[in-house]
């Protein structure tokens, strides 16, 4: 195995307003690849470390969506079921049209938020969600603050377009409801402790917090990044648990994750995350055309949308190296999952650069494809 091949491209990145990374590279249960380069600080005086800390935003969405469906497999949700039955909120809900709001017709289901297919929108400063921050006085629960989601009108008919939303972090109130725990809780309970992710959650712990990259944003005009405060504008209260983008980690809890999903839902040590059936099921195309158009508009050449991640459907055209059905997700500072269960294969990157367009384009389908050519897979 030539390593070379991607510990020069890693290398490389610093010129594209990368300060510094890690990947990780799982084959069937054991690590065969880790590079990291670059500094945790703006300053350049902390090399990055296996113990930096990230913000993954986004791709706490796939770790949310595993825990939906193990929730599914216990009987406790039904992925068709309206969302109503958990959060009777959402019963009577509205869309917007072009001159008014009216009476939605859709009613909205599980599979819909799953799928981005809801309606809602990413807004953060909706008025509903601005008016129950002020009303605790920034306190608001997880629970209270997607019931007051609940008062927005929708975008569009569930089921009839994608786009992506807070769609992830309703699931998550869902979660609350059906296993009768706080979101942290269940995912503790049921996925950081049982896989051995001893760093990982939504609490921004002193440890945490001492351990955390810088956090810096984009300016594509110069190919650089300028340092930003570490702050996570999807944690919208101080006891929200955003299920969609609030979550912290670091490569070596992630990628424990990412393994036990490539090896169809089961851990190193026996640890069962999800059945094979769950697996297939959660990378199974779930776009009609209409809303494969609007994920077209994301740039992920090759993948269409399953159950809250990726899936690639086309090969030959779009040039991807990994195998149909490979699956993930990224998150909104740069952080990337890679799951193939034909080869048992997980890869995760991370950085730390919000705005960063240049990483989803270029960096990680380069990152995929470097990996196929050093595994020889």
């Amino acid at each position: 195995m030539n390593k070379n091949i991607l510990i020069d491209y890693l290398n490389s990145l610093e010129k594209y307003g990368t300060p510094g990374c890690d990947c990780v590279i799982y084959h069937e249960h054991k690590p065969v690849f880790r590079h990291i380069t670059g500094f945790a600080d703006a300053g350049k005086t902390k090399p990055l470390s296996e113990n930096n800390t990230y913000w993954i935003y986004s791709a706490s969405k796939v770790i949310t969506c595993t825990a939906v469906l193990q929730l599914i497999e216990k009987g406790k949700i039904g992925l068709d079921d309206p969302v109503y039955y958990y959060l009777p909120e959402y019963k009577d809900l509205y869309v917007r049209t072009d001159s008014h709001v009216e009476p939605a017709k859709n009613t909205m289901t599980i599979r819909h938020l799953f799928t981005m297919q809801s309606g809602l929108n990413y807004n953060l400063e909706a008025p509903s969600i601005k008016k129950v921050i002020e009303e605790t006085n920034g306190e608001a629960t997880t629970r209270e603050i997607i019931k007051a989601l609940a008062n927005e009108p929708l975008d569009f008919e569930p089921g009839t377009h994608f786009q992506y939303s807070l769609s992830h972090d309703v699931l998550g109130a869902i979660i609350e409801v059906a296993s009768g725990m706080k979101l942290s809780t269940y995912l503790d309970e049921n996925i950081f402790k049982p896989l051995g992710m001893k760093n990982t959650g939504f609490e921004l712990t002193p440890e945490r917090k001492a351990n955390m990259s810088d956090q810096f944003e984009f300016r594509a005009d110069t190919m650089t990044s300028v340092p930003i405060a570490k702050e996570n504008c999807y944690v919208l209260s101080k006891n929200y648990e955003s299920a969609g983008a609030g979550l912290i980690s670091t490569a070596n809890d992630y990628i424990l994750f990412l393994d036990a999903m490539c090896n169809y839902g089961t851990s190193a040590d026996g640890y069962k995350l999800l059945s094979p059936e769950s697996i297939d099921l959660m990378r199974s195309n779930q776009l009609h055309d209409v809303s494969k158009k609007d994920f077209d508009l994301f740039g992920r050449k090759g993948y269409s949308y399953g159950l809250g991640v990726r899936t690639l459907i086309e090969k030959e055209k779009s040039g991807v190296r990994s195998p149909l059905g490979e699956f993930g997700w990224d998150g909104a500072a740069g952080a990337y999952g890679l799951i193939d269960v034909e080869n048992r294969l997980a890869v995760f990157y991370i950085q730390h650069v919000l705005y960063h367009d240049y990483v989803y384009n270029v960096i990680h389908p380069t990152i995929r494809d470097l990996t196929y050519e050093m595994m020889g897979l």
